[in-house]
């Protein structure tokens, strides 16, 4: 229960704070911090498609992957919510992407890739195990992503980020499918390529599923 109380609170901080700012930097502050806090108790994912990567390495369940993944969205929702009775109506105008829906998409694809790949090799690798800047790593891997990417496709990242987004009126429901394909494309991807660059690092069998 503790891993998912603690999946539940980086995420909705996560969430919360891309909902009220909006700032690359913010964001990329909250989710380092988050994960300082919680990565001892739950390995700090707080994104389902870097749960599905974490997966794939084989250092989660699938149980455990199933039920963080259902917190991270229900953490999403809630702090949307909360998100828009802070400052009411906040006449946010859904972000266009009628014109570089292509773009969006890739930029997505790689924005989650980079993201998934650092978490994968600073948090699971064993050549950095017991390392003191994955936090670090993480946080600035989504403020430079998020730099990089954010006029493009809102720089989400996070399927769960996405859907508060939506919730929010950031993003438009109609594209909400560009974040899920994208993000758990982009997170499938790095587990992939993780497993086949890290030779002396093999990939671990599956955790036991309860």
């Amino acid at each position: 229960m503790e891993k998912y109380i603690t999946e539940f609170i980086g995420t909705f901080f996560l969430v919360l704070v891309v909902a009220l700012t909006g700032n690359a930097a913010a964001i990329g502050v909250v989710l380092m911090v988050m994960v300082f806090a919680g990565g001892h108790i739950s390995g700090a994912h707080y994104n389902p498609a870097v749960t599905l990567a974490v997966l794939i390495r084989g250092k989660v369940s699938r149980y455990d992957a199933g039920i963080y993944m259902i917190v991270q969205i229900i953490a999403a929702v809630i702090a949307a919510l909360i998100a828009k009775w802070y400052v009411g109506d906040m006449a946010v105008v859904a972000l266009d992407l009628s014109s570089r829906l292509l773009k969006a998409f890739v930029s997505e694809l790689l924005g989650t890739f980079a993201l998934a790949y650092v978490v994968l090799n600073v948090a699971t690798s064993k050549g950095t195990t017991g390392n003191s800047f994955y936090g670090l790593a993480i946080g600035f891997t989504v403020f430079a992503m998020a730099s990089t990417f954010g006029s493009i496709s809102g720089g989400a990242f996070n399927p769960a980020v996405a859907l508060g987004a939506t919730i929010i009126d950031a993003f438009a429901w109609q594209n909400i499918w560009i974040y899920l394909v994208a993000c758990f494309g982009g997170g499938f991807i790095a587990a992939l390529v993780f497993n086949f660059v890290n030779k002396e690092d093999k990939p671990v069998p599956p955790l036991p599923t309860a």
